[in-house]
């Protein structure tokens, strides 16, 4: 998949005389808001995608707040992110769902200064609505003749899986391992699995098509957000102003309404 094909470019506010006031932090500046951005200028972010329902609204706000600014939003999972960031996809943020693939983009000298941690997110079995294969707790998973759906070992969701395992004391035997949490969902929301594990969020997010189960151990196994300025960007102020933004009130509240646990 290339990077273009998930992108979701917002439309940009119609055009306005503005003064900006200095950088972020600036006394009278407006948290979030990049005092050296011009019109038509478009930030390009790359994040997991458990953040797409979070980070479009956050790029409105972001967009309402930096008049003329255009926030394009790219989503998939945070391995393949990493992957088309490597091969020279234009990103000028990167929001990955766990730290070991922010971890790997820094050791390659493509990311900016320190990540920080924005969010945090636990797995949750989904099963559709009317559960048919009747489960209800983590170990019914590994039962016989149930089609469970994980995401892959490289993917935050998959690399999480493990550690809850160990806890749980419970080894899963999946029918299909997946690139991107959306991808678990998918296949449990169209009767193709009878169980995924997902993160709180999506369950939530998905509303009535899914059965939210809880796992006890699931903190046992905890996925933290970090958000990053890619190398090189030539927007890398307007890149470090919707990280605090992200970071910062308006974010923190939209996150947490969405479920994600603070940092």
């Amino acid at each position: 998949m290339t990077w273009a094909r998930s992108v979701r470019v917002a439309l940009g506010l119609a055009a306005a005389s503005v003064v900006l006031s200095g950088c972020a932090g600036t006394a009278g500046a407006t948290p979030g808001t990049d005092n050296a951005a011009g019109q038509g200028e478009t930030l390009t972010v790359f994040a997991a995608a458990s953040l797409t329902e979070t980070f479009t609204e956050l790029a409105d706000r972001f967009e309402e707040a930096n008049p003329g600014v255009t926030v394009a939003l790219n989503f998939a999972g945070s391995a393949d992110l990493v992957t088309q960031i490597r091969e020279g996809a234009p990103a000028d943020v990167f929001a990955a769902a766990d730290r070991s693939n922010m971890v790997q983009l820094s050791r390659d000298g493509l990311v900016d200064g320190s990540p920080a941690v924005f969010a945090t997110n636990t797995l949750m079995i989904a099963v559709p609505a009317d559960n048919p294969a009747r489960i209800t707790s983590f170990a019914d998973l590994a039962a016989p003749g149930v089609d469970v759906v994980v995401c892959a070992p490289q993917v935050p969701c998959g690399a999480a899986l493990p550690a809850l395992e160990a806890a749980a004391g419970v080894t899963l035997a999946p029918v299909s391992e997946e690139n991107a949490v959306t991808d678990v969902l998918g296949k449990v929301t169209s009767g193709q699995a009878d169980a995924g594990l997902v993160y709180v969020t999506d369950v939530a997010s998905a509303g009535d098509s899914v059965l939210g189960i809880p796992v006890p151990e699931a903190d046992q196994a905890v996925n933290e957000y970090p958000i990053a300025v890619v190398a090189g960007s030539e927007r890398a102020r307007l890149g470090a102003s919707f990280a605090q933004f992200v970071t910062g009130a308006t974010g923190q509240n939209v996150l947490g309404a969405a479920g994600f646990g603070a940092p």
